[in-house]
């Protein structure tokens, strides 16, 4: 299975219009293409930035979705009134210990690595992180997408509530420290957001 994120640094006042166009326009389109296996949308509303995901079932259907979005991409950067990145991923592991809930959130964590090592990397993610993640009161579910060119990754972990996010904080930054260090790998950057569209129905990978 496969993905694309789309990401988009706009304008905060711009937010609500921006998912409302996601959601009315963007998300019926897509589920309605071959392929398509769902829709997910991360925003953070104090910086304006967000993330769009949506999940494909080959790297075939992915592909050829790609001229049918791209008027849509263009459309959803002007009204929030940033750029659109887009970037392609591979889902290596995607695991849910329950549905995603009004209110929730999720932080999302990009890094680096030997592309040479990234299988036995996510062997080492389920073997080890998930069992503890599986601990961590609110976790409602993890998601690791993978570039097996460059060896970069992302993990998308969601809980039930910030409140849930903010306990879970310390024990999720003790348990990323000992996966990077053991897996010779770098965190570039770990962000926070809201999980304001929740219909990726990507099958458990577990």
């Amino acid at each position: 299975m496969y993905a694309r994120s789309t990401t988009v640094r706009g304008n905060p006042k711009a937010m609500d219009d921006g998912i409302a166009f996601v959601r009315d326009t963007v998300m019926p389109t897509v589920r309605q293409m071959d392929g398509c296996i769902g829709l997910s949308m991360l925003a953070d509303r104090d910086s304006g930035r967000c993330i769009v995901t949506t999940s494909w079932a080959d790297a075939d259907a992915m592909n050829a979705s790609a001229s049918g979005v791209m008027a849509m991409r263009q459309r959803a950067a002007e009204i929030m009134g940033g750029p659109a990145d887009v970037q392609e991923w591979e889902i290596a592991l995607m695991h849910r210990l329950h549905q995603a809930h009004h209110g929730a959130c999720a932080r999302v964590i990009w890094n680096d690595g030997d592309p040479a090592e990234v299988d036995h990397m996510i062997d080492s993610f389920r073997m080890t992180v998930l069992p503890q993640l599986e601990d961590l009161p609110g976790c409602c579910s993890v998601s690791v997408m993978i570039d097996r060119a460059s060896g970069k990754a992302v993990v998308t972990t969601t809980y039930d509530s910030p409140h849930d996010m903010a306990a879970a904080k310390d024990r999720a930054i003790q348990m990323r420290e000992e996966f990077v260090q053991q897996m010779n790998r770098t965190v570039t950057e770990v962000a926070e957001f809201e999980l304001v569209l929740a219909h990726l129905r990507v099958p458990e990978t577990v």
